[in-house]
């Protein structure tokens, strides 16, 4: 009698090591399938940071894949610097400089004021108005690494400007046509007031061709911003801590990958692959950083935080309107 409830323990033994081996195997199978995924063009950044999210909330938590996920975030920006054309920056600054230099301000100013006034926490306050004033998610990535962001802060602060973004895709064109505006100042109104550079084009693209061209151009000037803005707020976070800052050699190599490309014209075409590794990276990256996250983290946010993503992004989309069309 013994030696049968031993051999039916030992049975249910290894069917639970069985079903946890197995889970284990379909865990790893379904991470090898999302991240080979995330390498094709259905993937966009809002679609793998949902699945990431998704992956969380049902309790497939890869914690070995997280420590790679500031690399990626890194690498992927410097890697994009290789499809920015430096002429074209240059050439485009006149029309849209000054109002890129007065609204990237006024947004953080903005932004460090009302994330005090709504009690955000200052890791998602700075993350949500780098995303507001220069590229939504791309500059939101850059900045993570360096305020050592926690991955529900730096979660929340992208699960706002994606969804942002989605509304802003469809309604800027409606507002638009409706206001009468010129090709050329909706391209400049889209190009600050939008986040991400690929809802701007969408947008542009949407409006009319010119519009695209202005959008696109204008939108390429705000994303520089991220170096002097990353450097800025590295020295602010310092506090008074007595370590040094850490510098973030990456903003440093998106600069030289910028000006090698720009030297070096020869190897456009590998340029233009290094752009979409870039770009795919990033779209990886996110699917981790939403895998990584837990709902009861996020929840620690409040509505305080999504409430101060809205107000912000109002502000800075009527003013810029208000300013561009006085």
């Amino acid at each position: 009698m013994c030696t049968k409830n031993m051999g039916m323990k030992t049975i249910k033994e290894f069917k639970g090591l069985a079903g946890i081996s197995k889970k284990f195997e379909n865990y790893n199978w379904l991470y090898s399938l999302i991240i080979c995924a995330c390498f094709f063009p259905f993937m966009s950044p809002a679609i793998a940071l949902f699945i990431g999210l998704l992956f969380s909330i049902i309790g497939l938590r890869h914690e070995n894949l997280h420590k790679y996920t500031s690399k990626i975030l890194q690498a992927s920006i410097v890697l994009m610097g290789f499809g920015m054309s430096l002429e074209t920056v240059i050439s485009s600054s006149k029309t849209g400089f000054i109002e890129t230099i007065v609204s990237v301000t006024v947004v953080m100013l903005l932004g460090i004021w009302l994330g005090k006034l709504f009690k955000v926490e200052k890791n998602i306050a700075l993350l949500i108005s780098t995303g507001t004033a220069i590229c939504g998610g791309s500059a939101i990535a850059a900045v993570a690494p360096i305020l050592n962001s926690k991955n529900y802060q730096t979660s929340f602060a992208l699960i706002v400007v994606f969804v942002l973004n989605a509304v802003a895709l469809f309604l800027f064109p409606f507002i638009g046509h409706q206001l009468g505006l010129s090709q050329e100042t909706f391209g400049n109104w889209a190009a600050i007031a939008i986040h991400d550079t690929s809802s701007v084009v969408g947008a542009g693209a949407i409006y009319g061709e010119q519009a695209l061209q202005v959008a696109t151009t204008v939108k390429l000037i705000r994303a520089l911003w991220i170096i002097p803005l990353a450097l800025v707020i590295a020295l602010m976070t310092k506090g008074g801590e007595k370590k040094s800052i850490k510098f973030p050699w990456f903003i440093l190599f998106f600069v030289l990958a910028i000006l090698f490309a720009h030297i070096f014209p020869i190897f456009e075409t590998s340029y233009e692959h290094f752009n979409w590794l870039g770009k795919r990276g990033m779209v990886l990256a996110l699917f981790l950083i939403g895998s990584n996250i837990s709902i009861s983290e996020i929840k620690k946010s409040g509505k305080k935080s999504f409430a101060f993503g809205i107000i912000l992004w109002i502000v800075i989309t009527l003013g810029s309107l208000f300013f561009i069309t006085r």
